[in-house]
Parts: C-alpha cells; sequence; structure tokens
C-alpha cells in the first residue's frame, strides 16, 4: 500500500532550508516609538505666524504688564472689562501703519514706557439683536447644518453668519463670538 504524503510548499521547503521560522512563530519586537514632532527653528520648520502686524512703541499711560484688545472697523477700541479704560491708542495707531482694522490686538510692557503689540486680522458681523449667547458655532457639511449656542445644540438658523460662511465654500466651521451688544468676532474654516 502507498504512503501518501501532501507534498511541501515551496515556503515551507525555503523555511526548513534557511532553518527559518515564519513570521507569526518569531518574537515580537517593539520599536521605538517616534519622538513628538520636533520644535520650530530646531529642524528648519518655520513657526506659525501668530500675528499680521507687530510693532514697538511707547505708551507711558498704560497701566499693568499686559493687555489685550479689539479695535472695530470705526476704529472704536473695545477692551477686556477688567482692564478699565486705559489709553491704548498708542499701541492702536502702531498697529495700523500695516495692518488696517478690524483686528485683534495683545501688548506686552518691555519696559517702563516701551509696549510691544502684536495684531492680526479678524472679521466682525454685525447680528440682529434677538441672537443670543456668546459663543456660536456653526457647521455646515454637504448641505447638512449643525447649530451651537454656548455649548448646547440650537435649532433654526441664522443667516448672517451663514452668508459669511458660504463665502468660503460649501462647506465650513465657523465659530462666533460676541464681542460687544451686536457685534460678533467670526472666523472661519474650509472643510
Amino acid at each position: 500500500m502507498p504512503f501518501w504524503r501532501r507534498r511541501e510548499t515551496l515556503n515551507e521547503k525555503l523555511l526548513r532550508e534557511a532553518d527559518a521560522r515564519p513570521a507569526w512563530e518569531l518574537p515580537r519586537i517593539e520599536l521605538p516609538r517616534p519622538p513628538d514632532f520636533p520644535e520650530a527653528g530646531i529642524t528648519g520648520i518655520a513657526r506659525v505666524r501668530e500675528w499680521d502686524a507687530s510693532a514697538s512703541v511707547e505708551a507711558p499711560q498704560l497701566r499693568g504688564d499686559e493687555v489685550e484688545f479689539v479695535v472695530l472697523p470705526d476704529r472704536s477700541i473695545i477692551v477686556d472689562e477688567e482692564i478699565g479704560d486705559a489709553p491704548h491708542a498708542p499701541l492702536a495707531e502702531a498697529i495700523e501703519e500695516t495692518l488696517p482694522p478690524p483686528y485683534r490686538a495683545r501688548g506686552l510692557r518691555q519696559g517702563t514706557t516701551v509696549w510691544a503689540v502684536g495684531a492680526r486680522k479678524i472679521a466682525v458681523v454685525e447680528l440682529s439683536p434677538d441672537v443670543e449667547g456668546d459663543t456660536i458655532e456653526l457647521t455646515s457639511l454637504r448641505e447638512e447644518r449643525t447649530l451651537t449656542v454656548d455649548g448646547a445644540r440650537a435649532f433654526g438658523r441664522i443667516p448672517q453668519l451663514e452668508a459669511v460662511g458660504e463665502e468660503r465654500g460649501p462647506d465650513y466651521a465657523l465659530r462666533a463670538t460676541r464681542l460687544e451688544g451686536p457685534l460678533w468676532e467670526v472666523d472661519v474654516t474650509p472643510l
């Protein structure tokens, strides 16, 4: 009676001749985890631009060490309430040499009277007075809209914000933050 035996496959023959084991029988080797993304400057990667304009200016009337303010299109200044009505005009004038309003600016004291100020362009929209909340997020993706007001899902529409978002395309994420009364700072990211 003949002896029937399964023939050895080519892979099995090569593994046997090389005195090797299949990959599933090898011990698992843990590769070292790559380091976190390196810092800008060390690898030649440029830093992300934080400011659209910056300046250094003397402002001896300003108190404190730091100030943040928003300049509206009509050149009026909205200042954080905690700081009070300090004279921010010198900082705004220095920025407006290179960046027209509206913009958000931040100033840091560099000496007894010298301030460094940086500003980035913003979009300001006037919404109807009946819009509630302090933060609005509107997402439009494939003609489906999601609206949240102060983190809670809201229903309805805000046509002024939808028009601003649609300027960037049909799919966008929009975040609006109340500046003062009906004025809102709007940031739109195309998706």
